[in-house]
């Protein structure tokens, strides 16, 4: 018998407050968490949640993954941690880039002030599976648990791996998602000089007028597990993590490939994977970045995938709320995608005003809408492309 996934705790760190309860529902009215032509986390406070020594031997990224994870847990039933074995639970968290602002600040020390200054601990404040490592430490985990680097897909990746785990049954219980805190000097320095982050600071996906993305910080962090084993214990099942696709563009280091087709398969591959057909989806959470190129490739790759389906369903990007949190960002979506479809209501796309030729979807502008399909469970599309042609589709039903 193939084991079944389900979800049973999110926690959330976004622009637009600490929680997941925040995150969608100020989404859902409309608000933007994005000041000042960044998504930062102003509402995080490392030693509202952390002593001072657990914030001094974590980066920024990894303390947002440590609160993220304890809300997931949390939420799933126990403040005291998952009901089964340590060796039963894993985590697999990603990232883009990993500890940046400690990268640059030791890098700083070395140049001013000379080998001696820099930290002993700097290699692991820097190392992307720092996330992973911290929150199996914090919970003592002892199964599958490593940090995925895939770019912005990195999220997205670490719930598919997660998912694969589980049904695999290497693990009971997984947590994963993904963290970034990248606003830094060098990051919007680099991502200026490529001409890929917007220089009005506005994010507005599919708008005519979109001038690139707006960068963000934050985590988001999901408690998997085997359907019946969280139904022996009574957890409240929030959603299904039906199927999961996976492919490359292996076309260019940044930009998507033009037709959407790598794209396209992986949205496939992720509804095939759910033993589902393309009429069967109601949501899609757009990775929407607000660039140009991303923007038009991902609607033709859900016109490929989706056929004529693509253009009756709402099609939202949490991007437009909270800028793009890189490798966070195919958690937190995720998140939105799993209270979206339980709300029974697709997020607007904050800015969307102007249509464009060819990028014809409904965009959901203006307000959100209700997600209609009867009675049964609704069936959403969580997309993640990164810079490296990797693309990652999860198929949620809530």
């Amino acid at each position: 018998m193939t084991r079944r996934v389900v979800i049973t705790g999110v926690g959330a760190v976004t622009p637009l407050g600490v929680g997941a309860e925040p995150l969608i529902e100020r989404w859902v009215a409309g608000e933007s968490g994005i000041e000042d032509g960044f998504g930062r986390c102003r509402e995080f406070d490392p030693l509202d949640f952390l002593s001072k020594k657990e914030a001094r031997r974590c980066d920024r990224f990894a303390q947002m993954a440590i609160v993220a994870a304890k809300e997931a847990i949390e939420q799933s039933g126990d403040e005291d941690g998952l009901p089964y074995e340590p060796h039963r639970i894993g985590c697999v968290i990603g990232t883009g880039i990993g500890g940046l602002p400690s990268f640059e600040e030791q890098t700083r020390k070395l140049i001013e002030r000379g080998e001696k200054a820099v930290s002993p601990l700097a290699v692991p404040l820097m190392m992307g599976n720092a996330a992973a490592a911290a929150v199996a430490m914090r919970h003592g985990l002892h199964g599958h648990t490593y940090g995925v680097v895939s770019a912005c897909a990195a999220g997205a990746h670490a719930l598919g791996d997660a998912s694969r785990i589980i049904r695999a049954g290497d693990a009971d219980a997984v947590l994963a998602g993904g963290a970034e805190a990248a606003i830094t000097g060098v990051a919007t320095a680099a991502f200026a000089a490529m001409e890929a982050t917007s220089p009005t600071g506005i994010s507005r996906p599919f708008d005519a007028r979109r001038d690139g993305f707006v960068m963000g910080e934050g985590a988001g962090v999901l408690v998997l597990e085997e359907k019946e084993a969280a139904q022996a214990r009574g957890a409240e099942i929030l959603g299904e993590l039906l199927g999961y696709g996976a492919t490359c563009d292996g076309f260019h280091l940044t930009a998507p490939q033009p037709e959407g087709i790598e794209a396209a398969r992986a949205i496939s591959l992720a509804v095939a994977d759910a033993g589902l057909a393309a009429t069967d989806v109601d949501y899609v959470n757009a990775h929407g970045t607000s660039t140009p190129l991303n923007d038009r490739s991902e609607t033709m790759a859900l016109k490929l995938a989706l056929g004529e389906r693509a253009g009756e369903i709402p099609v939202s990007s949490t991007k437009s709320s909270i800028g793009h949190l890189l490798g966070a960002a195919g958690a937190v979506e995720a998140i939105a995608t799993v209270e979206s479809l339980r709300r029974r209501v697709a997020p607007p796309t904050v800015g969307w005003e102007e249509a464009e030729e060819g990028l014809d979807l409904d965009y959901v502008p203006g307000a959100s809408k209700p997600i209609e399909n009867g009675e049964g469970p609704l069936i959403g599309v969580s997309n993640s492309f990164g810079f490296g042609g990797h693309n990652a589709v999860l198929c949620i039903a809530a």
